[in-house]
C-alpha cells in the first residue's frame, strides 16, 4: 500500500496540508500512524479525503460532512467503509499530480502565441483543469497530459490549435464519463431503492462490484476507441489518397491512343 506524508497526501489529494490538519481535528480525517515524529498515512487517508472533498465542494459543511460519516460507520466494521470509500474515490490513474511555477508555465505559453494573448491562453489553459493555479505555483493533475502537448508541439503542432482541440474533445469525454456512471447509479438505485447504504455483510460485496465495473468502463472505453480511430485514421487516409490520385490525374495531359 502507497504510504504519504501530510504534503504528499495534499499534494496528491489536490488539497493543502493545512486542510488536512483541520480535518484530522474535527475528526473527519483518521490520524496518521506514527513513524518517529513523521505521520505516515496510506491509500485509505487518501479516499476519506477525496470523499470530503467532493461533499465539501457539494456544498456540505464540515458538521454535516462528521454526521453523515459518524452514522456510516455506526454498526460497520471500519475496514469496509474505509474500503468502499476507497473504491468510490480513489483516483482510476496512477499518476501522481505536480507543481510547476506559474512563470514558467507563462513563459511557455508566451513562446507559442502573442505575448498579448497569453493571459487569455493562460485562463483557457486553466478552464481545461489542465493546470490549476495556486498562487506562483500551479498544480499539474496529468504530468502526461503536459508531456504529450509538449510533444505535440515539438513536431510541429501550433499550441492554439492543441488547446483548442482539447476544449472540442473535454465535453465529449465528461459527457460519455457521466453517463456511464449514472447508468451504474440507476442500477444500484433499481435493484436497493434511492435512500439505500450497504449494510452490514453488504459493503465488501458492493466495493467488488464497484471495483469491477470501473475495470469494465476502462476497457470498454479504451476497446471502443481504438477501434473507432482505427476507422476514422481509414477514412481520413482514404480521402486524403483520393484528393492526391485527383490532383495528379488532373495535371497529367490526355494521352492520345496510337491508333489514332
Amino acid at each position: 500500500m502507497t504510504e504519504y506524508r501530510i504534503d504528499e497526501l495534499a499534494r496528491v489529494a489536490g488539497t493543502t496540508s493545512r486542510n488536512v490538519r483541520a480535518y484530522q481535528e474535527r475528526g473527519l480525517l483518521p490520524p496518521p500512524r506514527k513513524q518517529g515524529r513523521v505521520g505516515i498515512y496510506t491509500e485509505t487517508h487518501l479516499a476519506r479525503l477525496r470523499l470530503i472533498t467532493s461533499l465539501h465542494d457539494r456544498g456540505y459543511t464540515s458538521t454535516q460532512i462528521s454526521e453523515l460519516i459518524a452514522s456510516w460507520e455506526q454498526g460497520r466494521d471500519l475496514r469496509d467503509v474505509l474500503g468502499l470509500e476507497q473504491v468510490l474515490n480513489s483516483p482510476w490513474t496512477d499518476e501522481i499530480p505536480t507543481y510547476l511555477p506559474t512563470e514558467q508555465v507563462r513563459a511557455f505559453l508566451a513562446t507559442s502565441a502573442d505575448p498579448a494573448d497569453t493571459d487569455a491562453m493562460f485562463n483557457r489553459v486553466a478552464a481545461l483543469g489542465v493546470i490549476k493555479p495556486e498562487g506562483d505555483q500551479c498544480l499539474v493533475p496529468s504530468p502526461s497530459l503536459i508531456s504529450t502537448v509538449l510533444e505535440l508541439v515539438g513536431r510541429g503542432f501550433k499550441l492554439v490549435d492543441v488547446i483548442a482541440l482539447h476544449e472540442r474533445i473535454v465535453p465529449a469525454i465528461n459527457d460519455i464519463a457521466r453517463q456511464m456512471v449514472e447508468a451504474g447509479a440507476a442500477r444500484v438505485v433499481e435493484e436497493h431503492g434511492e435512500a439505500w447504504l450497504p449494510a452490514d455483510g453488504e459493503v465488501g460485496e458492493v466495493t467488488a462490484l464497484l471495483d469491477r465495473l470501473r475495470q469494465l468502463a476502462m476497457s470498454s472505453i479504451q476497446g471502443l476507441l481504438a477501434h473507432a480511430l482505427e476507422h476514422h485514421v481509414a477514412d481520413v487516409m482514404g480521402e486524403h489518397l483520393a484528393r492526391v490520385i485527383k490532383q495528379n490525374t488532373s495535371a497529367e495531359p490526355i494521352q492520345r491512343p496510337d491508333f489514332l
